[in-house]
C-alpha cells in the first residue's frame, strides 16, 4: 500500500505543475504572514466529475473508450493515483470557508487509491466496452503515487470525502450520457 501524503510532509516537487502549487501556498502563508490577510490552503488529489478538465485523465479514458480510440499511458500503468469526486471538494471549500483557521494547509483526497491500469478496467467494466492501450515512456516529474491523508481535514474542517470512486465513476458516467 502506497504511503500517505501528510501535510508536513517534505516537499520537493519535480514538476512544473507542483512546484506552481507549493508557491501558490507560500505565496498565501506570505500574505496572511505579513499583511493579517486569512488564507487557508487546500490541496487537491486528482479531482474528476461533471464538467471536468477534458485534458484530466478520466475524463480522457472515458472519451477515448466511448469511442473506441486509443489510450496514451505514460510509464506501465502501475502508477497509484488518489482520485476525489468534485462534490467532496465542493463540501472542503465550503468547510474551510466556514472555519476561522487561518494559515494552514490541508489535503482533499477522495480515499479512492487507485492504479491507472485498474482505473482504465474499471471504467471499461461500468462503460462495458474494452479499452485499447498504449504505453510510452514516463514522463519526467511524473510523480509515483499520490495518496492523501486527510486527518487533518477530518479533525480541524469537520470535513471527510463521502463519494467512493465506484459511485462517482457512475455518477461521472451518467452525467457523460446526458451530453452525448
Amino acid at each position: 500500500m502506497t504511503p500517505y501524503m501528510r501535510e508536513d510532509s517534505p516537499l520537493r516537487p519535480l514538476s512544473p505543475y507542483g512546484v506552481t502549487k507549493l508557491a501558490g501556498e507560500n505565496l498565501c502563508y506570505l500574505y496572511w504572514k505579513n499583511y493579517d490577510i486569512p488564507t487557508i490552503s487546500l490541496r487537491y488529489f486528482t479531482v474528476y466529475g461533471p464538467r471536468q478538465r477534458p485534458d484530466m485523465a478520466i475524463h480522457k479514458f472515458v472519451n477515448a473508450i466511448l469511442n473506441k480510440k486509443e489510450i496514451t499511458i505514460y510509464d506501465d500503468g502501475t502508477q497509484m493515483r488518489d482520485f476525489t469526486y468534485v462534490s467532496d471538494v465542493v463540501f472542503a471549500n465550503i468547510a474551510a470557508a466556514e472555519k476561522t483557521i487561518v494559515g494552514r494547509v490541508f489535503n482533499i483526497g477522495g480515499s479512492s487509491e487507485i492504479s491507472v491500469n485498474n482505473l482504465i478496467e474499471k471504467i471499461s467494466h461500468i462503460i462495458g466496452m474494452d479499452a485499447i492501450v498504449r504505453y510510452e515512456e514516463k514522463q519526467k516529474g511524473d510523480a509515483r503515487f499520490t495518496r492523501a491523508d486527510v486527518s487533518s481535514a477530518k479533525e480541524n474542517l469537520n470535513w471527510t470525502p463521502k463519494v467512493d470512486l465506484d459511485n462517482g465513476l457512475t455518477k461521472y458516467l451518467d452525467w457523460i450520457k446526458k451530453t452525448l
